[in-house]
Formats: structure tokens, sequence, C-alpha cells
């Protein structure tokens, strides 16, 4: 088998020898096994009864052993298995593909790929789909309501897939904001041998010569309202914005969330950074099915690979590529999973003592294309590892610590994509938490490419972001003011939307600096701007945001890390005495379902109580 893959032509050396080097070791399983486990992969190589006997320990014994499995096994037959992978361990190929939008359009194939690489590892792979909601399509009307939900439904709907079919590892397939951190979720709940796959960005358009992404495209809507883009030229950019299959191309959330899986040990190194449209996502694709029957034959789970440290190494990537804020609500999340306490706090934490280096949109110049092509992720977690910003005795799913993972990355002098940890952009991450007055429980801020970092001025305040968005187009609110979005947490939205489309039409207009926004819903990685999101306690269960009113003095200082109103503790009391709540439109139904249990943004607004309740984790049954 060649170790240059089709499609890595365009890499530029000495990239293509690292990379194809360490596709060739994951398909393989050679030279990436601690020693005292290669006589374990060596074993298992050698002998058809170590990938058998193995069933005795795994969940899909309940199927597949045994003569009163005989009924089960008589509907496997009937879908043309083997006798000898009825036998084999059953692997779960989770994809979230749909034709909703271009980030999931090209996962079916990435899964036919996987299951090739889980037969070669002498694994069964066993296909299904979940949901995905995409941001860009849902973003700007009451669909977005369901983004934020569909985060938990994609890990339960995968948790009781495995779980109803007895499958005995997972390899999961995602492309856009909520199904990263959905597949992540479910990979640590279930606890069985596991990897994630990132489908790949979208290769950046061309408008006139110019490098476009959708953020551009909703900005282009500020623009169009004021008269500085007409009819035509919107029709034009549209047209071009997005030119293939693939999530987001900036360092918004996909591409965040992509960042974050490789640094917290989920996938293979380099395997998030590779654009959809390439074709070396399809050796990625195999390699990471022969890798996780690897995992099974090892006992290696994501709890072993989840930990403290792991989290803390997520949280330092997204900081150093100005990442999403929703990293902050989303690490968590999957944190909660495993019974570990690390919320937006900690979360604020790591940001504050880590540097900014990747000068990735929208704060910055480049595109997850153009870092992949220069080094890709593992160049920027080797800086950080070399600086001390990382832990790197964190284990992988490579069955490699980060640091052995990183041992051969070489730093790549001829780019300016990513900086040296030691002369990064700003010193301060590119995402900063707040607390004050208005935030008892925090809130979140991206400060990357942002040179002023505090802003005072009187509130204006609207209970949907629709009026908001009106607002803004019809150009009636004020330079200098905190336009205030309440009412749009995850209980009380429900569902905690995005104001993408509101806050790039401010940029849009011109008024990104002059005006700014907070809000107890959320922003997308591509907003820019002053925008605080995620402030708690929301405003459905009286937080102080509810509690402001028109002209009411707001401080913001993103460099002391404070949000405050310019009210007293008595002023605040008084009118909470008088708050009411605001009655839902959502009493049935998916959204009522959710608002009853969700919890809030602090904790990641997760619906259950996590790995810390777990009595017995599907993987011991």
């Amino acid at each position: 088998m060649g170790v240059v893959e089709p499609g890595a032509a365009f890499l530029p050396h000495p990239f293509v020898k690292s990379l194809s080097l360490e596709i060739h070791r994951a398909r393989l399983g050679r030279g990436n096994l601690p020693k005292t486990n290669r006589v374990v992969w060596w074993k298992r190589t050698r002998a058809m009864d170590a990938r058998t006997n193995i069933k005795a320990r795994l969940p899909s014994r309940h199927v597949t052993e045994g003569p009163e499995r005989a009924p089960h096994r008589s509907y496997l037959y009937a879908m043309g298995l083997t006798t000898q992978q009825i036998h084999q361990p059953f692997v779960g190929v989770a994809s979230c593909w749909n034709e909703a939008a271009p980030c999931n359009i090209a996962l079916m194939r990435q899964a036919q790929a996987v299951k090739k690489g889980v037969a070669a590892g002498g694994g069964t792979p066993r296909e299904f789909c979940t949901i995905t909601v995409t941001d860009g399509i849902a973003m700007g009307h009451d669909g977005m309501r369901s983004s934020l939900p569909s985060r938990e439904c994609i890990a339960d709907s995968v948790e009781l897939t495995v779980r109803g079919h007895a499958y005995d590892a997972l390899v999961g397939l995602a492309g856009c904001d909520k199904s990263l951190p959905g597949m992540m979720m479910a990979m640590v709940r279930l606890n069985v041998p596991s990897i994630f796959i990132y489908g790949g960005s979208i290769l950046p358009g061309s408008f006139r010569g110019q490098p476009v992404t959708v953020q551009d495209m909703f900005e282009a809507v500020g623009k169009h309202s004021v008269g500085e883009m007409s009819d035509a030229d919107l029709d034009e950019i549209e047209r071009v914005a997005c030119p293939s299959a693939g999530a987001c191309g900036a360092q918004f959330t996909a591409n965040t969330m992509a960042t974050v899986s490789e640094a917290i040990g989920l996938a293979l190194p380099y395997s998030a950074g590779a654009p959809a449209p390439y074709e070396i996502r399809d050796s990625f694709c195999a390699a990471a099915g022969e890798k996780v029957v690897e995992l099974i034959a090892l006992n290696l789970r994501p709890r072993d690979i989840v930990t403290r440290k792991s989290l803390e190494n997520a949280a330092a990537v997204v900081a150093a590529s100005g990442g999403s804020t929703n990293a902050a609500l989303h690490l968590p999340a999957i944190a909660n999973e495993c019974g570990i306490k690390f919320n937006l706090f900690d979360v604020a934490e790591i940001f504050k003592k880590t540097p900014y280096v990747a000068d990735l949109k929208p704060g910055g110049r480049y595109v997850a294309k153009d870092m992949f092509e220069v080094g890709g992720i593992p160049l920027l977690m080797k800086t950080l590892l070399d600086n001390g910003y990382l832990h790197g005795d964190c284990m992988t799913v490579t069955g490699r610590t980060i640091a052995e993972n990183l041992k051969s990355v070489k730093w790549n002098p001829h780019q300016d994509v990513v900086r040296s940890a030691d002369k990064p952009i700003t010193v301060t991450g590119g995402v900063v938490g707040l607390k004050g007055n208005l935030a008892p429980e925090g809130a979140i801020v991206k400060v990357a490419g942002m040179s002023k970092l505090k802003f005072t001025g009187p509130a204006r305040c609207f209970d949907r972001e629709e009026d908001a968005f009106e607002s803004v187009q019809k150009r009636t609110y004020r330079e200098g003011e905190v336009i205030v979005i309440r009412y749009e947490g995850p209980r009380g939205g429900p569902g905690m939307r995005e104001m993408l489309s509101t806050t790039a039409a401010l940029t849009g207009q011109g008024m990104g600096g002059k005006v700014a926004l907070i809000t107890d819903g959320r922003f997308s990685g591509a907003t820019r701007g002053f925008c605080i999101g995620h402030v708690g306690p929301e405003a459905a269960v009286g937080g102080p945001i509810g509690l402001l009113k028109d002209g009411d003095v707001i401080d913001i200082d993103a460099e002391a890390g404070r949000l405050d109103v310019e009210l007293s503790a008595t002023d605040l009391a008084a009118r909470r005495a008088g708050w009411e709540p605001r009655a839902s439109m959502y009493t049935s139904g998916t959204l009522w379902k959710y608002a009853q249990t969700v919890g809030p943004a602090e904790k990641g607004a997760v619906t259950h109580p996590g790995g810390k309740a777990e009595v017995l984790s599907y993987a011991e049954i």
C-alpha cells in the first residue's frame, strides 16, 4: 500500500511525508502503540480467535452469542452477513448525513470508507444515520430554536441506536456545528472504543477575485440594507460564496469543534483539518475504521482519553485559534458526560492564559484549508505544547499521548497562518470569560481581531431577536448603545438561538465597533464585534439581564473580565420583586420538553445529570 494517497499532492513538503506517515501508521497499527501493547496487536493480527474470543466481554455478545440468540442471528443473515462477520466485534458507523446543507452532504461517502477500514481491521461495520440541524439554514428565524436541542437529540439517538443493537464500538462522522459536540458527547456517554471524524470544511468562495465565506454573506445583508450593495451584487455573491461540500470554512463553530476533536484526543492527527472535497479524507476515514477495531482489542475507551487535562487542552486550542464562543457551551457538556466538573469559568481560566496565535477568520485572514495546508491542527498544537500551554501526557485514539503524536511535527517557518506561541498575535486568548452583577453565572466574548476591549453605553432592550434585527434593518438604534437581546436563553428561547443575522447586519452597516450587543442567547462562530453571549442567569429564570430597562448604563471590560450594569444591589432587588416570568409560546413538543430539562449555559445547557450520576455505563453491560 502506498503511503501517499490521492489528493495529497497539493500539500507542501515536508507536510506530505509527515501526514502520509501518520495515515500509514494509523492504518497498519505499527509504531504507534505503547510498547506494552504491541504484543496484543501482534497476537490479534496473527490469529482469528484473537478477533472472536474477545466477544465474551463485548456488548454485542447479547445479540450474537449462544443458542438463545438464533432469532437475532437470523436477522443478521438476512442482511447478508457471514458467520465470521456475525461473531466479530460490531462497530457502529454513525453519520450525520443529510441534504440540509453542504456541511453534511459528503458524510455518507466518507462513511463507506470507514466501513472498509473496519472490515479490513477485523470488525463488522453497521452504518446508521442521525439528524443534523444546520445553523446556516436555521439562522435568523424560528428554526434556530432547534439548533442547540439537536445536540442533545444527536447524542441521545446515537446512544439509543448503539444500546438497542448492542454495538461494541463507534466511529462518528459529523459536519455541522452541533453535530460535532453531539457525536463526541455520545462517545463519552457510551464509553465504548470510539473515534471521531469531521466531515471537513468547505473551500472558500471567490467574489470578484476576493476570497469569501458565508460570513461575508450575512454581512452582505447589512451592506444591502444601507445601500452599499445592490440587488445584483447580492445575487452574484450568494452564488459563489459556498463552492463545495463542507462546513463553514473559517474558525466558526464547526471548525472550532473540529480542532477540539484532535486536541481532546478523539480524532486522528491531521484528520480534522482536511477540507471535505479532498480525497485524502477517505484515507483518514479508512484509517479510523481500522484503528477503532484495534481500540476494542486494547479496551481503550473515551473516558480514558477525555479527562480534565484533555478538556483543558481543548479549551487552549479554542483560545489559540480565536475559535467560537460556543466551545464554552460544548466543552462543559462533554465534561458532563464523563462526570467531570468543567464549567464556563473553568473554560474561561484556560482562555485567559492562552495566547492567540492562529490568524483565522472571522477575526483574522485565513480559513481552515489554509491552516491544513501549512501543517494542520498538529502545527498549532505543537507550538502550544512546546511553550507549555498543553498537557502532553494525555492519551489519544492513536494509542499514543499528545506529546508522542506531536514528536515528529516540525515547525513550518514558511507560513504566517499560525504564529509561534512565544510570538503570538495577542498574549490573551481569542475568547474571554466575563462576570459581574449583570452576569453572576458568567458570559463569554470573542476578542480575536478586536482592538477595543472596553465599552460603556446605554441599554436598548429587546425581548426577542426578530425585534432587534428589525431595529438594525431600519436603523432605529443609535451609535454608542448596548443592544440587549434577552429571553433567548436555553430555557427561555427555548433553544438558545444564535444572533448572527443581527450581529452580521451591524457589521455590514459599519457599526460593528460602534455598538455592543449582549444576550442570554448565543453567537455564531462567525460573529465579530463587541458581542457578549451566554449571559447567565438567563432572563427566563429572573436573571439580571431580564431586569434591564432602556437607558440603563452597561459597562463591558474584556480586559478585566467584567460585565456590569450601573445599578445597585438594592435597585436590582426592587426590580426583581416586580418581575414576572414570561409565558412561553412553546407549550408542547420537543421544544417544550427541552425547556423542562435544560440547565444553565454556565454548565453547558445539558439535559441530564451525566456521568456523575451513572451507576453502570453502557460499555459494562
